[in-house]
């Protein structure tokens, strides 16, 4: 009777600790007895965390290293295919550019018929200035046909053959077109030369010449249908000695960057050949 009595009264007493406890942990005051109690058991926790860590790290490293040297590998040939197709994509636009340049020069000039071509060479010689398009023959041209671009006069179709043909650049030495000016309505000759630059000949002195001027082909000679832009006077050259003045001229076509003309298949240059007296 006395051992179960004592043995309720100490269940009692245990619950009325843990319920005094509970309370006090509820009320806060046991934080800094528990914060003291509990900080080696956190700081053997923490100890022992941080050597697993390096420990783990140090034996799975090299295995991580080879993957990410394969990964960037991988994203370097990756970040090399997109700046090839980027180049590729910058190279349709501006050959996309120039087609469409070259189209609405077309349309806004129906009364010719043309052919677009692209320049697939150029002459090696240093002495001549052609260029060597991918349409010819079989496409309708002919010796002699004008060529252009938006800018203005290109040259002439100069040499056919079925599937090519050579352009004579208005730069070559042996090139000579007759143009107007057009402020003046006046006309003069334009040639080329070894070094790639046009000049006027044969300008009478009493012409005032102005730096700007534009240039245009005047149709005379029958070479050229007339009022193609060539370019704009930048020099002029009068000596009181001569009986013309000169000039030099920028051209409006930039040659070094020439991609695709146009070739103007309904004009065909008069040949005229020379006179030869009969003979008896």
């Amino acid at each position: 009777m006395k051992s179960s009595m004592f043995q309720n009264w100490k269940t009692g007493l245990v619950v009325l600790v843990a319920f005094g406890l509970i309370l006090l942990a509820l009320g806060g005051y046991l934080g800094p007895f528990l914060k003291t109690a509990f900080d080696p058991l956190v700081s053997a926790q923490r100890w022992l965390s941080t050597r697993y860590t390096t420990i783990y790290e140090f034996l799975a490293a090299p295995r991580d290293v080879a993957a990410l040297r394969q990964r960037n590998a991988e994203l370097e040939n990756e970040i090399a295919g997109l700046q090839t197709q980027i180049v590729e994509l910058q190279q349709q636009l501006r050959e996309s550019q120039v087609l469409y340049a070259l189209l609405d020069f077309a349309r806004k000039q129906p009364e010719n018929e043309y052919v677009a071509a692209s320049v697939i060479g150029q002459d090696p010689s240093p002495f001549l200035h052609y260029v060597i398009i991918d349409h010819g023959s079989d496409d309708g041209l002919r010796h002699g046909m004008p060529v252009v671009t938006q800018q203005g006069l290109v040259g002439r179709v100069d040499a056919v053959t079925a599937g090519a043909a050579r352009v004579q650049l208005i730069t070559d030495p042996g090139s000579n077109v007759n143009i107007s000016l057009q402020s003046l309505q006046t006309e003069a000759l334009l040639t080329g030369s070894l070094t790639g630059d046009i000049n006027i000949e044969m300008i009478p002195q009493d012409i005032d010449l102005k730096v700007g001027e534009l240039v245009l082909t005047s149709g005379l000679g029958a070479d050229y249908p007339g009022d193609i832009v060539i370019g704009q006077i930048v020099s002029t050259r009068k000596r009181e000695t001569d009986l013309f003045q000169t000039a030099s001229v920028q051209a409006a076509v930039d040659f070094t960057t020439l991609r695709a003309v146009l070739v103007i298949t309904n004009f065909r240059p008069v040949e005229i050949e020379p006179l030869i007296p009969p003979t008896e």
